[in-house]
């Protein structure tokens, strides 16, 4: 087991629970047995990631052997049969909160309320008649919330996550946030990260450089990431939000996800 791994107890009575570079706030509203649950699978998760890193960077190929490791294959494995360029490392978040979320579940199957956000990809469980609010923010680094999410027991969400160019990982879009619905967590994942890769244009308001450049370790490669983008006109928002539309539409008419709401310098648009 690591040693790495800090867990706590906030003063609301949520759990922080942080390894490296996974940061996971928690809670099962009272149930200690699904918390307990989760504090004793989490120091082994990111041990797990590390064995199976070359793989889980490469462009979708291999199956992996993990446990969290095969929900993020699973994720991204249609789209991927779709023909988006994808590796499993963009369901990462999603998967590790999945598997926190799937330890709870397996531990109290009374659990009636609970949630696992792992850097703002959320695995969520409410059994019927509970009800959970998710505050959405256009920008991480101004952390405050300027809508929310209502979520109910029973609507077939269990996951919603968040990707952007301001987030933690690259973006080859300029989305500011694009926001995911769907059944589980790694699902929103992979989803929100590909619509927010769509969010895009050729303009010289856009800096880009290479994904390899900038962080060594990149699984993007050489690929172009979004740097900075300067403030656009009207219509390359519009077009820029219309072309992430295009790509949301198509999964949430499949089922794959449940809704995008995807925003940008001030404009949004929601898919469906």
């Amino acid at each position: 087991m690591a040693l790495r791994a800090q867990l706590a107890r906030l003063p609301d009575g949520r759990w922080h629970l942080s390894d490296g570079p996974i940061d996971v706030i928690l809670s099962a509203f009272g149930n200690d047995r699904a918390e307990a649950a989760a504090l004793a699978l989490f120091p082994t998760i990111l041990d797990g990631l590390v064995a199976e890193l070359p793989l889980l960077r490469a462009p979708f190929g291999g199956r992996p052997s993990g446990a969290v490791a095969r929900r993020m294959w699973a994720a991204c494995q249609p789209f991927a049969a779709a023909g988006v360029w994808v590796t499993p490392m963009a369901a990462v978040a999603g998967a590790v909160a999945d598997a926190l979320l799937a330890a709870m579940r397996d531990a109290a199957p009374d659990l009636r309320r609970a949630f696992v956000n792992d850097g703002g990809d959320i695995a969520v469980h409410l059994a019927p008649g509970e009800s959970l609010a998710i505050g959405m923010v256009a920008d991480p680094r101004w952390p405050v919330p300027d809508a929310a999410i209502h979520l109910a027991g029973g609507d077939g969400v269990g996951g919603v996550a968040t990707s952007g160019r301001h987030g933690r990982s690259f973006s080859f879009g300029i989305a500011d946030a694009v926001t995911v619905l769907a059944a589980d967590a790694a699902t929103a994942d992979v989803a929100a990260t590909l619509i927010g890769n769509a969010v895009n244009l050729d303009s010289p308001a856009i800096r880009r450089a290479p994904a390899d450049r900038l962080d060594p370790d990149s699984d993007l490669g050489p690929r172009l990431v979004t740097v900075a983008v300067a403030t656009l006109t009207d219509d390359e928002v519009a077009a820029a939000l219309a072309a992430g539309a295009a790509r949301a539409r198509p999964w949430v008419a499949a089922g794959l996800i449940r809704a995008a709401h995807l925003r940008l310098q001030g404009e949004a648009v929601s898919v469906p």
